[in-house]
């Protein structure tokens, strides 16, 4: 039975990344996770967090940092992933909470570490038991063909980019903003249903 609470978590990951293909050894693991909690009764953002995650398997390129701002020096502060798993968990109740995210891609990337680190999901299994892809629901609500980035549904949701793109924290805090947005026009899903999209698809980069 999927959850219900009147709390989302609204989340956003930023992981290494290349200008082209990982280095010999490397692979794409999640060096930061913003969340922003929403309270969909009374329709508004409670609170915002960010936990630094220490890579193990690679490390953030310079082409990492112009995209994210953060730097190896940064992510090294982070705990372990196995560390921000249990916060998700303890501090912010995941899989308890239904949570959202902008597309598939930090589902899937969830999904990817917790099973080559041996990890238990904080989401529970399946992973989108609980989710909802923010994308899908604004793209159906806004009749379009082609899912846009966060960036460009703010300009067609006429609600201003808050803080940095790519800027993990500040994306969740505008991907909240769009699911404000999305309860006021009703379009949000009822509770203890979800909606997901381009399942099936080869995971890419959220844009």
């Amino acid at each position: 039975m999927i959850p219900q609470s009147p709390l989302l978590n609204v989340i956003d990951v930023e992981a290494t990344c290349w200008d082209g293909q990982p280095p010999p050894g490397s692979v794409h693991e999640i060096i930061e996770i913003s969340l922003t909690v929403v309270d969909v009764s009374a329709r508004r953002r409670v609170s915002r967090h960010r936990v630094l995650v220490r890579p193990a398997r690679s490390a953030v390129s310079d082409f990492c940092t112009r995209l994210t701002g953060l730097t190896q020096a940064e992510v090294e502060r982070g705990v372990t992933f196995a560390e921000a798993c249990r916060t998700l968990v303890c501090a912010y109740e995941a899989g308890e909470r239904p949570w959202t995210s902008w597309g598939e891609y930090d589902r899937r990337q969830f999904t990817r570490q917790c099973q080559a680190d041996g990890v238990a999901c904080p989401f529970g299994y399946p992973a989108q038991r609980t989710h909802t892809d923010a994308k899908a629901v604004f793209s159906a609500a806004h009749g379009l063909r082609r899912k846009p980035g966060m960036d460009q549904a703010l300009r067609i949701a006429g609600l201003p980019l808050e803080g940095r793109h790519h800027r993990g924290e500040d994306d969740a805090w505008n991907i909240a903003a769009l699911v404000l947005d999305l309860l006021g026009r009703g379009a949000w899903p009822a509770a203890g249903s979800t909606a997901q999209g381009d399942q099936g698809r080869s995971p890419r980069p959220r844009m």
